[in-house]
């Protein structure tokens, strides 16, 4: 017996205890309906929690499981199913979910154009390439542009700009996603339109107040900026949180630079070309190389110069950089082996920037790197050198090494320019991805590097994404337009204009996300139409009695809390707003202050990836709820924390 239970898994003896709690609370609740449906919160946590399928499965599985009930319904005690039919995939045209999917259209058509790539580069002129200073401008900034817009279109309007850092800096996405995901939410804090729970409190106050007793003056609304001060606090707390402990609760993911590792090894072995880096130098006005051409440059100190900058523009790829080109005072970048070069450097009374400057959006490795392609038989190359055809100037290659047969030219040794190509030549090039996908239609070209980003930006559409991006800003923030028509207004306007392409725009989104939250609509569904919500918030404060005010208050929050994680904010704060307003009657506190309360505890939701927010990360991250539950954890306690106080410190 005792082998037995050893041999059982942890998943195994939490299915057990859980499969224990459903028994027990179907003994306990008032009605059938309510004990089914908290048999599925159970199962929901639980699929959640252990990860017995992927989050999309799991919430996918209940909603079909929901929708069983009713042919099975006689046969389990109710009258009809526990979310009718026709309403169960109401879900996948709500409001929130054709928002997800519009704002992910607008933010790939941002960072199509570029946008978000000079965003990207802006943050990183400032906060450079550490996590602890990295972490509080993302959030910082997404926090404060959530106080004017739904956290979630900021949060996936910043996806974007977040793996340009992440690509440029080596940092893992996953160690930054989840600071800016939590600031999102908690910047919605910040004003009253900050989140939905918020927007829709003032009506809530005003309802009840017509349902006040007698004698009792009348609840007055809140301004728009009259919790500035919580939600400012709230996301300095996040802020703080991640920089501090972040290096702890933070999943440890690898890095999203593109470092290429494999490849690096085999071009070493291969083409000899180990050690081989870019640099990047600042010419001043007294230099020696001033004057100098290119060519002479490169074939005296076996270097290759792959961008210049003379203050006129970069000059990078095809159409960039002249062989011919006399040295003026600017910036060079050149890929050179490192001890040739500091001897090069030296000579020469060059700066050598510690890293890439200028240069680093341009060549960073999302868009340049080193690649290998092939010269086919009947190609026009053949019998021709690099230098004979200009191949920097006309395709955009940095000849590195040719390999022929059992022999290897590369540009340390000398004479790969001047070599006539042969069928079946392998070279190794540095280029950007730009004019290597170019390359892919030339016949004269067989690419063997197939890995490597295809990114087509669209520049000449600025103007059009900025115009669609402005009018849907301008459609949430100054009309009454429903949310998920405003937004899809913006991404219609950027598919029309040719900024994305259909193909394009259904490749933005995340489809996991869509169907996590679509499916998980139905059982929030259940769980207020069942009477669910209600018992459990009456079996809550039931247990409370006569407790002093601010203890009450507390538990309000962490009601809100439990429910926000179940079923959307929206719905709790509908719930319990009214509950709230009676309780503090009661208790002889402000029915206001408790009814902000639940406003804001409904944005306390970092525990598992139900919320929007979540959800959204949550693929780009890599997350696994566990990574949630250690970090998120953490985090709802802060929150409670912090709310409470600055709600009592302000009201």
């Amino acid at each position: 017996m005792f082998e037995a239970i050893k041999a059982l898994s942890a998943r195994d003896i939490a299915a057990a205890l859980f499969a224990v709690a459903a028994i027990y609370l179907a003994g306990v609740v008032p009605s059938t309906e309510i004990a089914w449906v908290t048999a599925f919160l159970l199962l929901t946590i639980f699929l959640f929690a252990f990860e017995v399928v992927t989050v999309d499965v799991a919430a996918i599985t209940v909603m079909v499981l929901l929708g069983l009930t009713s042919l099975v319904a006689p046969l389990i005690g109710l009258s009809e199913g526990l979310v009718p039919v026709e309403q169960l995939f109401d879900g996948f045209a709500s409001n929130a979910v054709i928002s997800i999917i519009a704002v992910m259209i607008i933010g790939a058509g941002l960072d199509r154009t570029g946008i978000m790539s000079r965003v990207a580069g802006f943050i990183m002129r400032i906060g450079g390439s550490t996590e602890q200073r990295i972490i509080p401008l993302i959030s910082g900034t997404v926090g404060v542009i959530s106080s004017f817009m739904q956290n979630v279109g900021a949060a996936a309007l910043f996806l974007p700009v977040v793996s340009r850092i992440a690509a440029r800096t080596g940092l893992s996405m996953s160690r930054l996603l989840m600071p800016m995901g939590f600031c999102a939410i908690l910047g919605g804090t910040i004003t009253m339109v900050g989140s939905s729970p918020l927007i829709l409190l003032n009506d809530l106050i005003l309802t009840s107040n017509q349902a006040l007793p007698d004698g009792v003056a009348p609840m007055a609304t809140f301004q728009l900026f009259d919790v500035t001060p919580i939600g400012l606090a709230l996301v300095t707390v996040g802020i703080l949180y991640f920089v501090i402990a972040g290096r702890l609760v933070l999943p440890a993911g690898g890095s999203d630079k593109l470092e290429g590792s494999d490849a690096t090894a085999y071009f070493a072995e291969t083409y000899g070309l180990s050690g081989v880096d870019i640099h990047e130098i600042r010419v001043t006005a007294d230099s020696p190389l001033i004057g100098v051409n290119v060519d002479d440059l490169e074939r005296a100190w076996r270097v290759r110069v792959i961008g210049v900058d003379k203050g006129d523009g970069l000059r990078v790829g095809a159409d960039g950089v002249d062989r011919t080109l006399g040295i003026e005072p600017g910036t060079l970048v050149l890929l050179g082996a490192r001890e040739p070069f500091k001897r090069f450097a030296t000579a020469h009374q060059a700066i050598v920037k510690p890293e890439l400057d200028t240069f680093a959006e341009v060549l960073a490795p999302t868009k340049a790197g080193v690649a290998e392609i092939v010269i086919p038989p009947g190609s026009s190359l053949i019998g021709k050198t690099a230098r004979d055809i200009w191949m920097r100037k006309t395709y955009g290659l940095s000849l590195l090494a040719i390999h022929r047969g059992g022999e290897t030219i590369n540009f340390e040794t000398g004479g790969v320019r001047n070599t006539p190509f042969r069928p079946g030549d392998a070279l190794v090039v540095h280029t950007t991805w730009l004019d290597l996908a170019r390359l892919e239609r030339n016949r004269d070209f067989v690419i063997v590097t197939t890995e490597y980003p295809h990114e087509e930006l669209r520049p000449s559409k600025v103007r059009h994404a900025l115009f669609f991006f402005a009018l849907t800003l301008a459609l949430v923030l100054f009309t009454d337009l429903r949310l998920s028509v405003a937004l899809l207004t913006g991404a219609m306007g950027m598919i029309l204009t040719r900024v994305l392409s259909i193909e394009e725009a259904y490749q933005a989104v995340s489809w996991k996300t869509v169907f996590l939250l679509a499916s998980l609509i139905p059982l929030g569904l259940a769980v207020e139409s069942s009477g669910t919500a209600r018992w459990i918030a009456d079996q809550t404060l039931l247990l409370l009695g006569d407790s002093p005010i601010w203890v009450i208050q507390a538990a309000l929050a962490v009601l809100a809390t439990f429910f926000t994680l179940v079923m959307s904010n929206v719905g709790a704060t509908v719930l319990l707003v009214p509950l709230a307003v009676n309780i503090a009657l009661g208790a002889g506190a402000d029915p206001a202050v408790f009814a902000l309360t639940v406003a804001i505890a409904t944005s306390n939701s970092f525990l598992i990836p139900t919320h929007q927010v979540n959800a959204l990360i949550m693929g780009p991250g890599g997350y696994r709820v566990p990574d949630f539950m250690r970090a998120g954890g953490i985090m709802t306690i802060l929150f409670l924390i912090v709310s409470l106080t600055m709600l009592n410190l302000v009201f």
